[in-house]
């Protein structure tokens, strides 16, 4: 048995433009890996392929499905090369439907264990970006992965609420709101190494306010208990904000605890999955 680590990431910038002809969203994002992750254990199985789910509280609900991306990327991963079967073991730690990337991570970490990584763009639009890890610009559809400047000198704290936000009723949210562009964030509120370059904004925060009415309180009481800006990772519904270390990250998320699903400090991850 092999365990690979499969990270969480967020969107430091989010810049999402109207949709292709085939309705994807071309987007330009500045994405950092984050030291929090999920466990992906690989190893022999027989006859069949099987996935067993061990989540902390809620988060493996519906993820042992037929479309988990776990089997979607076994399946991608076999039409590229020949992998016998094998008994998968997800230990879930990321809280899903937030925004940080964990199905994506643990569909990447799959790939990287079989040696199967062009067919990530196939399994899905996030997928590849995990594969690089660090501190990335991601372009096109969230196919195109650059890496970027290693971002360093500061660390998130990551907020979950008790409810999740569906990727694709976001973007059909933005459509049908004809692109709002998010608030970006004042220069000066930000770690030095953010104060140039991209615009610190998430293009999606309007249509996630719109679809969740919840979210505009909750992102209000995590400012009111950080005071520091707060943004939103992905298409939500996870939130974060940059501290000037990891303790001061993880004394923030503990503040918020109790009015999360989900909260933890995290150090910036120069990598992707990785073995254990």
């Amino acid at each position: 048995m092999t365990v690979y680590e499969a990270p969480a990431k967020i969107n430091l910038s989010l810049h999402v433009k109207a949709p292709r002809p085939d309705g994807m969203h071309p987007v330009e994002s500045l994405a950092q890996t984050i030291e929090w992750c999920d466990l992906v254990e690989v190893e022999e199985g027989d006859g069949e392929d099987s996935l067993r789910v061990e989540a902390e509280g809620a988060e493996g609900e519906g993820l042992s499905d037929k479309d988990n991306l776990v089997l979607k990327a076994l399946a991608a991963a076999r039409v590229a090369r020949e992998v016998g079967p094998l008994r998968v073991t997800l230990r879930k730690r990321l809280p899903v439907a937030a925004g940080l990337g964990g199905g994506s991570s643990d569909a990447a970490a799959v790939l990287f264990a079989v040696g199967a990584p062009g067919v990530a763009a196939e399994v899905g639009a996030d997928v590849p970006l995990f594969l690089t890890g660090g501190t990335m610009t991601v372009r096109g559809v969230g196919d195109v992965i650059e890496p970027a400047a290693p971002l360093s000198g500061f660390a998130a704290a990551v907020a979950a609420p008790g409810f999740g936000l569906a990727t694709p009723d976001v973007y059909r949210r933005w459509d049908e709101m004809e692109g709002p562009g998010g608030e970006a964030a004042a220069p000066s509120s930000l770690p030095p190494a953010l104060r140039e370059g991209m615009p610190v904004r998430n293009d999606l925060l309007p249509a996630a306010l719109d679809l969740e009415p919840r979210l505009g309180d909750f992102l209000a009481d995590v400012r009111a208990a950080w005071g520091a800006p707060v943004l939103l990772t992905g298409s939500g519904s996870a939130c974060f904000g940059l501290f000037g270390d990891f303790d001061e990250a993880e004394s923030a998320a503990e503040a918020v605890s109790s009015m999360c699903r989900r909260s933890r400090g995290a150090e910036l991850r120069p990598c992707g999955v990785r073995k254990a």
